[in-house]
């Protein structure tokens, strides 16, 4: 009795919590209002379109800049499509399932869950976005089996996607760190403003260490204080999610003709084809740096998801059943590639396009170093609502955004990071990067967005005040060429 009257006090006090209150009120906002990340897509689409025409391009050269950009990002959008298959395919086989369970029995109580998901998710996208993303919403799944804990379905899932939201540019998987690390992949017009900047100026120093801790605890703690008490808590049954169609069902051939389909051969003679290839695509640099390009990341899952099944058979099997999803990806993404194209094609009598312009004036705002740094990182963040891609986007804001951190005297590779530290942040709103874990976890963005929304609002001012000061630990100097 005691215990049950100490479990109820804790749980009315925290749901009596500002932050309690705060999610409550953004989860019944979205799930009332928010509209399908499809829909959400095609208002940035008008948006944006209008903003072009306002700013002076005509319509007809809107209409050509979203018909030309509209597939500039089908390779693009394959290779996310199989970052989501891929994973499920491997978390389907079963090793990595039996893995998954005994993972998901380490929370004791829905709350702890929720923290442990995102801190894992944080965690692991310093490695790799992908894997982040596709174990956590995997994770997620296999901890609302249990029956033993009330988890809030909707809580966790999101919880899953605090790696995209705040974590995978400040590790390895940073595209604009990785960029400027590589004189080879550096643009050549960019290449003299910015010049060389190596990870130790970038992701390897205390000052992005010491965000990163800042970013896990921040978000552990909101999502310690968010999370519904288990009164308030929505299951995955109670949001009408099935979580037991995962399995793959065994089965035994049937005519002579099956024998390949159930017999390991091929799948070891194309694994060992495949060896080479892998020996000295990771021998040449550093793996982690290796893995985190997807056309290499994605090869490694569908090969390591051929071995954990084994029998070819198996592997069909999961790779049909991890088809739906990815649909929205499918349908979305290249509306996003036209988005992308607007802004930075479409020009004004004067010569400029949408984005020169609003780069021009935030960077034109800047006093100081410190001060740029914040207006970077609001600009950064404010793109990245219509250009959710992490590198692309550094190609577009570069030359003007390293410009003016040379006329100011802001140390180039904290520049880079201040970029990095903004432009996952608006994650937490627009869809984009969380459809494959929707797919995953069968729910819509309005079921994750009111959770996600929290933690933009708070990290998005505490973040770029840290940011902005840790800029004055720096010393400026020039562009290194090599």
């Amino acid at each position: 009795m005691a215990d049950t009257m100490q479990q109820s006090a804790v749980a009315s006090a925290t749901r009596d919590n500002i932050l309690a209150r705060f999610a409550r009120f953004m989860v019944d906002f979205a799930e009332r209002q928010f509209p399908d990340a499809y829909v959400f897509v095609l208002i940035a689409v008008v948006v944006i379109a209008l903003g072009a025409v306002l700013h002076g391009g005509s319509p007809l050269a809107v209409s050509r800049a979203f018909g030309d950009g509209f597939w500039n990002l089908i390779p693009f959008t394959m290779q996310m499509a199989l970052v989501a298959i891929g994973g499920y395919v491997v978390a389907m086989s079963p090793p990595v399932a039996a893995a998954l369970r005994r993972l998901a029995l380490v929370p004791k109580t829905g709350r702890g869950a929720v923290v442990f998901v995102g801190v894992l998710s944080i965690l692991l996208s310093l490695l790799n976005w992908g894997l982040s993303l596709i174990f956590s919403g995997l994770l997620v799944r296999e901890i609302a089996r249990r029956t033993d804990i009330r988890l809030d379905y909707r809580a966790a899932g999101a919880a899953g996607y605090l790696g995209l939201g705040c974590g995978f540019t400040l590790g390895i998987t940073s595209s604009a760190a990785q960029l400027q690390a590589n004189a080879g992949s550096i643009p050549p017009g960019l290449l003299p403003i910015s010049g060389v900047i190596g990870f130790s100026e970038t992701i390897f120093t205390w000052q992005n260490g010491l965000t990163t801790l800042v970013v896990v605890l921040l978000s552990a703690m909101i999502c310690h204080f968010t999370t519904p008490s288990p009164d308030k808590a929505k299951t995955a049954a109670e949001l009408g999610v099935a979580l037991d169609t995962d399995g793959i069902d065994v089965k035994k051939p049937t005519r002579p003709g099956d024998f390949l389909e159930f017999s390991p051969i091929l799948t070891i003679l194309v694994v060992l084809l495949a060896l080479g290839w892998l020996w000295q695509t990771f021998s040449a640099g550093n793996p982690l740096t290796t893995l985190s390009g997807l056309n290499t990341y994605n090869f490694v899952f569908l090969l390591l998801g051929m071995l954990l099944h084994w029998r070819p058979r198996s592997l069909i099997d999961a790779f049909a059943k991890a088809m739906p999803s990815v649909s929205g990806v499918l349908l979305q993404f290249p509306f996003y590639a036209g988005i992308a194209q607007i802004l930075t094609k479409v020009q004004n009598p004067a010569g400029t396009t949408l984005s020169d312009t609003i780069a021009h004036w935030f960077v034109g705002a800047s006093a100081n170093s410190t001060v740029f740094s914040f207006l970077v990182g609001v600009y950064s963040a404010i793109l990245g609502f219509f250009i959710p891609s992490a590198g692309g986007k550094w190609v577009i804001e570069a030359p003007y955004v390293m410009k003016a951190a040379n006329e100011v005297g802001a140390h180039l590779g904290w520049t880079v990071m201040v970029y990095n530290i903004a432009e996952t942040l608006p994650n937490f709103i627009n869809p984009f990067w969380m459809l494959p874990l929707l797919g995953i976890l069968g729910l819509k963005s309005k079921d994750l967005i009111g959770y996600t929304a929290v933690q933009f609002s708070i990290h998005f001012p505490l973040v770029m005040l840290l940011a902005a000061a840790l800029m004055m630990t720096f010393t400026y100097h020039p562009p290194v060429m090599h």
